[in-house]
């Protein structure tokens, strides 16, 4: 039972963790205005993500428009893109390798290839965190460093968004979901040597002997022994002789 909540636990953290990347991927809030200098207007603020570009009024009036060319964009806008997506397929893979692999599904019960399947959606969890971190980290640093560019005009100066600090939330959630499973099952392992050790020795099979004992001489009954049928050529027949008729 304990090990089955470990493996519950370490599931829903990485379907937490899955849950925020998507949200995170599909959200504008990777960048936002940043209000320096003598950019102090705040009757509108730019937020910009992955797939689109929105313009917030203070009326609260929300103006999005999705980046019509691909590949137009930055590179580190495009890189982005491919590794949110892909750590969100992992994510999605992991989920599908875990559920088979728990012990509270009836998928391959009481069979060694479980702790397989359970070791293997942690891996996948914990690779869709790091893809996550990969992307938020590499977001995060091209936002700091445009921020203290001192030939960057004021105006084209941004912050780190919400959509990059939920990304943070969700890629340790991830991580620590993929550890969680991968740890149940390295202890379901080790428990089961100790489990075969402890159950009783099966007992040896006979053994099998080929020789059987000769089987006893066919003796006729005796009333069956002079039960023949009379022949022409016998010296009696019912009294009578051969001689008599030739």
């Amino acid at each position: 039972m304990a090990s089955m909540a470990v493996q519950l636990l370490g599931f829903f953290l990485g379907l937490l963790g899955f849950v925020g990347t998507v949200v995170a991927t599909v959200l504008p809030h990777w960048r936002s205005t940043a209000y320096v200098g003598s950019n102090i207007i705040t009757a509108t603020a730019y937020m910009k993500g992955l797939w689109m570009e929105c313009v917030w009024h203070s009326t609260g009036i929300y103006q999005c428009e999705l980046y019509r060319s691909l590949l137009a964009l930055p590179q580190d806008l495009q890189a982005a893109r491919a590794l949110m997506v892909l750590s969100s397929v992992t994510s999605v893979l992991a989920s599908l390798v875990s559920v088979m692999g728990m012990k509270c599904t009836r998928f391959a019960r009481y069979s060694v290839i479980k702790s397989a399947l359970v070791l293997s959606g942690g891996v996948c969890f914990i690779c869709a965190g790091l893809l996550c971190l990969i992307t938020v980290s590499w977001t995060t640093n091209n936002v700091i460093l445009d921020f203290y560019d001192p030939f960057l005009p004021s105006g084209m100066k941004y912050e780190i968004g919400l959509a990059v600090y939920l990304g943070f939330a969700s890629s340790f959630l991830s991580l620590s979901g993929g550890m969680v499973l991968c740890w149940s099952s390295s202890s379901n392992r080790s428990q089961r040597p100790l489990l075969m050790q402890r159950s009783p020795p099966l007992p040896a099979p006979p053994a099998f002997n080929p020789s059987y004992p000769p089987a006893p001489p066919y003796k006729p009954p005796e009333a069956l022994r002079d039960n023949r049928a009379p022949s022409l050529c016998s010296l009696a027949s019912s009294g009578y002789r051969l001689h008599n008729y030739v």
